[in-house]
């Protein structure tokens, strides 16, 4: 079996949990606020605020933004849900734009083509580990006055332009199993506005600053100490798997290119991608499946239904047209790209989807 996504949890991991259990503190302690520090450090952002996961790590951004009933927030509709269900949880509404057919991830042309008088945010998604055109969102965003949060859940490491992903405004991050690092579950904020991370950490604890003080409605957002332990081990190692996940998507790229019927990932210009999926563009994607199905191979659709045609977003009575991720819906496939395969696992995965598309049909 190739599967599409592996955790690699280690000694060291395992070793960290156990110093934790045997210490008795094990919620919001020692090792949150370690890992607190060095994933600032790591990513060169002032603050960093742990939570319980990406999902919670947007949610606490757009309060802390004071985001709220009214407001508008411009995001993808080309995404997995969480990144616009957080602002239906706060009271907004989402404002979906339309995505780049090369990167997949949101078009800043179509994001200011949704600025009304009550857009307060842009809520861009660095998708597959690739960054958005972030020069081009944050000029769009300085001239309207407007926030950025960035959801950069599956995008540690990456960067653009020489600046890692997150520095362009309040970033968050998600340590869910299958991202490029984990804690088993678990997310991260990051900015460098002290004032704004202060406001992040009572909300992620019930509204207080001081011990049963409660300043503002607050949440029980925490990460534990287990899961910080987690990540201070990963945090040592991201760096080489994402280099890892580099060269297996390079040797995917070097195999599928040229193949009729294949549409290998692209890399924006001064990015760096960090691969948290390999995702192409098929024409005969059920036959692929088949064909990786039966040599068991792992895949995944990232993803099937556009946000803005789900049924809790159509019930909302959302019907925008969204061509350019709607046609994206229909032709993904991730393919298996984690750090843990072999260059023969990188070929075998590559022969399956070439037999495949090249495989005659049967009229």
């Amino acid at each position: 079996m190739i599967p599409i996504a592996k955790p690699l949890i280690g000694e060291e991991e395992k070793a960290a949990v156990l110093d934790v259990l045997g210490s008795g503190q094990l919620a919001q302690g020692r090792c949150v606020r370690e890992f607190e520090e060095r994933f600032a450090a790591w990513v060169g952002a002032r603050n960093a605020v742990a939570v319980s996961s990406g999902t919670t790590a947007l949610h606490v951004a757009l309060l802390a933004h004071g985001v709220g009933s009214g407001d508008e927030v411009i995001t993808t509709p080309f995404s997995f849900i969480a990144s616009a269900n957080c602002i239906l949880y706060v009271g907004a509404t989402p404002r979906f734009a339309d995505i780049e057919s090369e990167y997949y991830t949101i078009d800043p042309t179509a994001v200011e083509a949704q600025i009304t008088p009550r857009t307060r945010a842009i809520l861009p998604v660095h998708l597959f580990g690739q960054p958005c055109d972030m020069e081009a969102i944050a000029a769009i965003a300085e001239r309207h006055g407007l926030a950025i949060i960035e959801d950069a859940c599956q995008a540690h490491g990456a960067r653009l332009a020489g600046r890692p992903v997150g520095s362009w405004g309040t970033a968050c991050y998600s340590f869910y199993p299958t991202k490029n690092m984990t804690t088993g579950e678990g997310g991260m904020i990051t900015t460098d506005d002290s004032v704004l991370a202060e406001r992040m950490r009572m909300i992620r604890e019930h509204g207080m600053r001081q011990r049963y003080v409660h300043e503002t409605l607050g949440y029980n957002f925490r990460m534990t100490d287990v899961q910080a332990a987690i990540g201070l081990v990963q945090l040592t190692r991201v760096d080489g798997w994402n280099e890892q996940r580099r060269r297996n998507a390079a040797l995917l790229t070097a195999q599928l290119a040229g193949v009729s019927g294949v549409k290998t990932p692209e890399v924006r210009p001064g990015a760096v991608h960090v691969f948290h999926q390999y995702t192409v563009a098929v024409e005969q994607r059920e036959r692929v499946i088949a064909a990786l199905t039966a040599q068991a191979i792992g895949y995944g659709i990232y993803y099937p239904i556009p946000i803005h045609r789900q049924q809790v977003y159509r019930e909302r009575g959302y019907s925008d047209v969204l061509p350019v991720a709607e046609a994206a819906s229909a032709r993904v496939l991730s393919l298996p790209v984690h750090p843990a395969l072999t260059e023969d696992d990188m070929k075998t995965v590559a022969d399956a989807v070439i037999a495949a598309v090249r495989e005659p049909v049967l009229s």
